[in-house]
């Protein structure tokens, strides 16, 4: 497969071990939303039967550098994307299969406009957890920056 039929999932699961270690699946990766889904193992439940509070952490953070990766790829030679903080709410028990959907809190166009005026621009990306019924189970929002590169 060449660089340019490679996806951004394809990409995130080869060099994120965490990705690979969870078995998440890349359903989506657009500049518009990432879909990702965490499957149903045994060995990533919790005390109650569901998935661990840090898979479902590390599902969400996925999601949202998937779609970071989508919609920034093309400024790579001149900027690093680097999470700053997150925040992360579990809202409803999760049970089985969850899918994590990310959306990005800022245009792509201003964002690059302030990172092509010598700024290091910051954006939010808010991600939403669910359920296979569709119950939200928790919503986490991650604050990016693409820090220029010196």
């Amino acid at each position: 497969m060449s660089a340019e039929q490679t996806t951004v999932g394809e990409i995130l699961a080869a060099t994120v071990p965490m990705a690979r270690t969870l078995n998440l699946e890349f359903l989506e990766t657009t500049a518009e939303r990432a879909v990702v889904r965490l499957p149903d193992q045994a060995d990533y439940h919790n005390h109650v039967g569901g998935p661990h509070a840090g898979a479902m952490f590390t599902l969400a953070e996925s999601a949202s550098g998937a779609i970071v990766l989508a919609a920034f790829g093309d400024q790579l030679s001149r900027a690093v994307p680097l999470a700053v903080k997150a925040e992360i709410g579990y809202k409803k028990l999760a049970k089985g299969v969850v899918t994590a959907t990310a959306t990005l809190g800022r245009p792509v166009a201003e964002v690059v406009a302030e990172l092509d005026a010598g700024k290091r621009p910051e954006f939010p990306v808010a991600i939403e957890i669910r359920r296979a019924d569709g119950a939200v189970t928790g919503e986490m929002t991650v604050l990016w920056t693409l820090r220029p590169n010196a």
